[in-house]
């Protein structure tokens, strides 16, 4: 559990870039937005690059954290695994838009002592589609001849929802849920052998 000044400047710093950027966010905005000291700042992070690849890995884990949670809830049934994997990635997006856009946009920024873990948290990310449509596809319920594409595709529809959704819109969180399984569902081709049980959204 990160001290409560530490947990501000993460914040306050997420804020702040998703905002502005990263090249025009300086210590001093982030210092004055969580309301610490430049002093209380540097004793957690020592630079800007620091506090960057804190908030990356802290969105990162946030999300691993919650789609893990929801694979735990279903079994091994690759349409009810997609399902629940999209829901969390949906769910996540709507919820945390400036956790996911700071997360999406500034790996560019990234220097390279910071840069190969966050590619190995995205790899990991990238293969929790992978491994479910590939086994969908050996299994023969997803009938996509392109289940690379199709995974591609599923990523990105999901990563948007954070550009364009807004909770005091028309669509509720759990309507663009069920949207998202449902155009998944359909980019993969699945085709069940047997009427299929809904993971319980």
């Amino acid at each position: 559990m990160q001290p409560t000044g530490q947990r501000a400047i993460i914040e306050a710093a997420r804020e702040e870039i998703a905002e502005r950027g990263y090249g025009a966010t300086s210590i001093r905005d982030i210092a004055k937005r969580a309301g610490v000291s430049l002093s209380a700042l540097y004793y957690y992070y020592g630079s800007k690059q620091q506090l960057l690849a804190a908030i990356l890995d802290d969105a990162q884990n946030t999300y691993f954290g919650v789609v893990e949670e929801a694979l735990g809830r279903v079994g091994e049934d690759p349409a009810e695994r997609l399902e629940a994997l999209v829901t969390a990635t949906v769910r996540y997006r709507a919820t945390h838009p400036a956790k996911s856009s700071v997360l999406l946009t500034e790996e560019r920024s990234l220097e390279p002592e910071h840069l190969q873990r966050y590619r190995g948290n995205e790899e990991r990310g990238t293969a929790l589609f992978r491994d479910i449509i590939d086994l969908g596809s050996a299994q023969g319920v997803f009938l996509t001849p392109y289940p690379d594409d199709a995974r591609r595709a599923v990523i990105a529809m999901c990563n948007a929802v954070s550009q364009w959704y807004r909770p005091e819109g028309e669509l509720s969180e759990d309507d663009l849920a069920e949207r998202y399984v449902s155009l998944a569902l359909t980019i993969v081709e699945y085709r069940p052998r047997a009427p299929r049980r809904s993971s319980g959204r």
